[in-house]
């Protein structure tokens, strides 16, 4: 299966060095060795080039991403970038040819100001922050499997370059203003288990923390009983509260839009960055179609795990072959 890189322009072209902050929290905390980077990028691609069921992205900065989510363990990296391309297959309500850039749905869910990406100062060394607004699409328009499409997206330009995210993982604001039991009836909890178990085990970027806020108090045991469809560790990084201002307690009020209390700019400030930039990634989406597994060439010697043993995995993996 013939690997391609996402452009001539972009092919390899090495990685951004980390803040000062994130560099020593990497060395610290991810087992980063800044002069050996290079080559474990290298031994990386190596492998990938040789494996004929995978078709997988290989420049420089996609790759240190899952060296940094393995904590540069070569054989977990490895084995991560299979489950990532392999899973996706498994999820077409969510990887399919709606996963465009420039797709009117796709922008009409930015436009409507769904989830948010919190800028942080530069220096800190905190998780991303990203903020989802539940209850601000019509569940008659859209469905739930969009809304995870578009949030796939920015997680993916996350993953790509967002330092933070990278070293120190993200957290989730699930704002439920305005939430009614409709919401939660449009919620799929099958796709939302398979999404979770998905970033849980195959984005090299660490989940830190899924917090909901503003829950209304009649729907607070509904809410908590959602824990149910997330995968073991990430049920311990769940909280729910009805107060709007729990959201102080995981994002600095200085970060915030006006509109949960802060004073950096409006929500559409964020909105209109937010779109800017998905458009400027339209390249990349167009030929992440191009990426993904054959399972009719997988090596015998590869990890040949049907897609379904993924979800619910305790962490355990059959280790891929180097050569």
């Amino acid at each position: 299966m013939h690997l391609i890189t996402m452009s001539s322009s972009q092919e390899f072209v090495g990685i951004r060095p980390l803040p000062a902050g994130l560099q020593r929290k990497a060395i610290d905390e991810l087992n980063e060795v800044p002069d050996r980077v290079s080559s474990d990028i290298a031994a990386l691609r190596h492998w990938l080039l040789k494996q004929p069921h995978l078709c997988s992205c290989l420049t420089d900065q996609f790759l240190v991403g899952f060296l940094r989510g393995s904590k540069f363990s070569l054989e977990k990296a490895k084995h991560k970038i299979d489950r990532y391309y392999t899973l996706q297959a498994s999820i077409p309500e969510v990887f399919n040819e709606h996963r465009l850039a420039d797709d009117a749905q796709v922008l009409e869910i930015i436009r409507m100001g769904v989830i948010l990406r919190i800028p942080l100062d530069e220096g800190d060394t905190g998780p991303a922050v990203t903020i989802i607004r539940a209850a601000s699409y019509d569940t008659q328009k859209f469905k739930f499997q969009d809304i995870i499409r578009v949030g796939s997206m920015f997680g993916e330009i996350m993953m790509l370059e967002d330092d933070n995210a990278n070293v120190s993982g993200y957290i989730e604001i699930m704002d439920m203003t305005g939430v009614t039991a409709a919401n939660l009836f449009a919620l799929q909890p099958q796709l939302l288990s398979k999404f979770s178990a998905f970033a849980d085990e195959a984005m090299p970027t660490r989940q830190k923390g899924i917090h909901f806020i503003n829950v209304p108090a009649s729907l607070e045991t509904g809410f908590n009983s959602l824990r149910s469809f997330f995968p073991a560790k990430i049920k311990n990084r769940v909280s729910v509260s009805s107060s709007p201002e729990a959201i102080f307690e995981h994002v600095k009020r200085d970060y915030l839009p006006k509109e949960y209390g802060g004073d950096r700019g409006t929500m559409q400030d964020i909105i209109e960055q937010m779109e800017s930039k998905m458009l400027s990634y339209r390249e990349y989406f167009e030929q992440s179609h191009l990426f993904g597994t054959n399972e009719k060439l997988r090596d015998d010697n590869a990890a040949n795990i049907n897609c379904q043993s993924y979800f619910g995995l305790d962490g355990s993996f059959r280790m891929l072959d180097i050569d």
